[in-house]
């Protein structure tokens, strides 16, 4: 195993930003002081000055293996990740089958042994009836079970009341929720059906998947986790209005404490709004829908202020042909993993977000909320999940996408920053101009 000392690097960990070097064997971080001495047999990189952070961990990727892998797989989507900073992700569970049992659970672990890029971890899915597979989980097999509270493929809407209340009260890992009321998207599609009949604009969208509907099932999710004294994770916070429903404050309290119910939120609603329709058209489609200007900023302020506890991607690759059909044709999810972490970068060149905040959201508090061994802090001892960060011009080109979907909602875009090297459990796995070495990511480790 590669033996190697980072000089010059300027580390940003636990609400610091400061000048040192560190050093990294048998994968993990060694030592971590503002002088070290070369190793015979270490290889040295020269920051020059450069940041070096936690890599991103993404608790929300859609990989699509099994059963949709002309959309993406796991080796393809993951290596897309490394590429972009993100060195460990966690995978939904509505691929195909869906993943409802240990053992469909256990089978997205094989085959993503040897073929991931980064460290990962599987959520088990919640249904109407997997009642019995939920409550007999090992919490420490998946990061969570993922409950789709709105719209879904396959037999993963979970809508039965005494299902979602028998979940929310034997659940042994985080509940983690996708929250929109689907009688409410029925009644508004039900509207503009009637309104355009089968060609409904795309501009549409954020009123057919709309804040009530958001609003609605996030106050239910809420309501039944109070009730039971559960750990709830909202996902893909898209609306102003629900940040009110939220504890302000960090993650980990003064205290010690954690916050029992926290929210995430994804690098594409604070990218773009409702006016980005018009020109992106289906290629920003997603569930829930990219609302208005002013939820955009709300959110970013949130990530800011310590509501908002996790930044995500909701990476869910589908391929240009099915994008470009009509808007009640084309499906949600967007291709996010390559490009999330220099979009959030941009956040922190215009001055809306510090770089230490963004190292807490993207790495530090997905560690602590899912309780990963090891991960997502620059600690002596740690694995050495690393990104360093180059601030050149970058503009994204089609050509440059890893992603086997192969567009992006950000070609065209100039970011102020590049991803110069990503190291996986201390091993470089992207030089900054391709992946290099081999696929070792490995199995996350839940600390319950």
């Amino acid at each position: 195993m590669t033996r190697t000392l980072i000089v010059n690097a300027r580390m940003v960990n636990e609400g610091r930003e400061f000048e040192g070097d560190m050093r990294i064997e048998n994968g993990r971080i060694a030592a971590i002081e503002s002088s070290l001495t070369r190793k015979p047999g270490e290889m040295l990189v020269d920051a020059a000055g450069r940041w070096l952070l936690p890599g991103m961990i993404d608790d929300q990727v859609h990989f699509r293996e099994p059963g949709l892998t002309c959309k993406g797989d796991i080796a393809t989507e993951s290596g897309a990740a490394v590429a972009g900073g993100l060195t460990s992700f966690m995978d939904m569970p509505n691929t195909n089958p869906p993943t409802l049992d240990a053992a469909t659970l256990e089978d997205k672990y094989q085959r993503a042994a040897g073929r991931a890029w980064g460290n990962h971890g599987f959520y088990l899915g919640a249904s109407n009836d997997n009642l019995d597979a939920i409550r007999s989980l090992d919490p420490k097999a998946a990061p969570g079970i993922k409950v789709f509270m709105g719209a879904s493929t396959g037999n993963m809407l979970v809508d039965d009341p005494a299902t979602l209340d028998g979940i929310f009260r034997e659940a042994p890992t985080p509940i983690i929720t996708h929250c929109e009321d689907t009688p409410t998207i029925d009644a508004n599609l039900a509207a503009f059906k009637a309104r355009y009949g089968d060609d409904i604009p795309v501009e549409c969208h954020p009123d057919i998947r709309s804040r009530e509907a958001c609003i609605k099932s996030t106050e239910l999710a809420l309501a039944l986790a109070r009730k039971h004294g559960s750990r709830l994770h909202v996902l893909h916070i898209s609306t102003a209005d629900e940040l009110a429903l939220f504890e302000h404050g960090p993650l980990i309290r003064p205290d010690g404490s954690r916050k029992p119910i926290t929210a995430e939120t994804c690098i594409h609603f604070l990218c773009f709004d409702r006016n980005d329709y018009a020109r992106l058209g289906n290629f920003i489609k997603c569930n829930p829908a990219i609302k208005d200007p002013g939820d955009r900023e709300a959110l970013i302020k949130a990530l800011g202020e310590e509501v908002i506890d996790v930044l995500a991607t909701d990476h869910a690759p589908h391929t240009l042909e099915e994008k470009q059909k009509p808007y009640l044709q084309a499906p949600s999810g967007l291709p996010l993993v390559q490009f999330a972490l220099l979009a959030a970068l941009e956040l922190v060149h215009e001055q809306k977000l510090s770089m230490t905040r963004l190292v807490r959201k993207t790495a530090h508090a997905p560690a602590q909320l899912f309780d990963i061994k090891d991960r997502g802090f620059l600690r002596e001892t740690y694995w050495a999940d690393l990104v360093l960060i180059d601030d050149t011009p970058y503009t994204v080109k089609r050509e440059d996408v890893l992603s086997r979907c192969g567009w992006s909602p950000f070609e065209g875009t100039q970011f102020h920053s590049r991803i110069a090297s990503t190291w996986v459990n201390g091993q470089l796995r992207w030089d900054g101009r391709q992946l290099i070495g081999a696929a070792e990511g490995q199995r996350l480790e839940f600390d319950r």
